[in-house]
Order: structure tokens, then sequence, then C-alpha cells
């Protein structure tokens, strides 16, 4: 019985030991609030930098490739987009849109 008291005596003193919270985790502000405001997040990233990639993405949108045209071309019309499903939007556009039907 005397070693059982003893084994558990030390049990908890190395579980104290393991377990101990040290000053130095406390010292740090994450530690209370480990979330920051929305302008302290973006403020590693500059400005300029920021809208200058905006301007390239909106160029990007200006400058479509044309398979991106027929294509968007192409899914704005109901019987296009179903025969694209079927045999690709390159085929589908070519049928529907390729040649200029004259009455």
């Amino acid at each position: 019985m005397r070693a059982v008291i003893i084994l558990t005596l030390l049990a908890v003193l190395v579980m104290a030991a393991t377990c101990y919270e040290s000053h130095e985790s406390m010292e740090s502000h994450e530690y209370l609030n480990p979330f920051i405001n929305r302008r302290r997040a973006n403020d590693f990233i500059q400005a300029d930098m920021r809208l200058e990639a905006i301007s390239q993405e909106r160029i990007r949108e200006r400058n479509k490739a044309p398979q991106e045209r027929q294509r968007e071309i192409c899914e704005d019309y109901y019987p296009c987009e179903v025969y694209a499903f079927r045999h690709g939007y390159g085929a589908a556009y070519r049928h529907y849109f390729g040649r200029r039907r004259t009455k």
C-alpha cells in the first residue's frame, strides 16, 4: 500500500513538472488574443503592389485569348453548351458559329 502512495505522489510530481506553464509563454500577446485586426493583417503588403496587381488583372480581363472568348460565347447559347459537353467547346463553336449562315 505504501508503494502505491509513493508511486501516486511521484506521478503527480512528474505531471506537475511537465505541465508547468512558464512565464515566457505568457509574455506573448498571441496567448491572450490570437487574432489580429484586418488592418494589421494586411500591413505587410505594400499598397502600390496591390494596385499594380489589380491593374494587371484588369488588363488580363480585357485581353482574353480567342479560345476563352469563343467559350464564353458558346456558354451563353444553350444548344452550343449542350453540344460542347459532348464534343468539346472548339467543335461546338465551329458547329454553331464557325460558318456564316445567310438566307
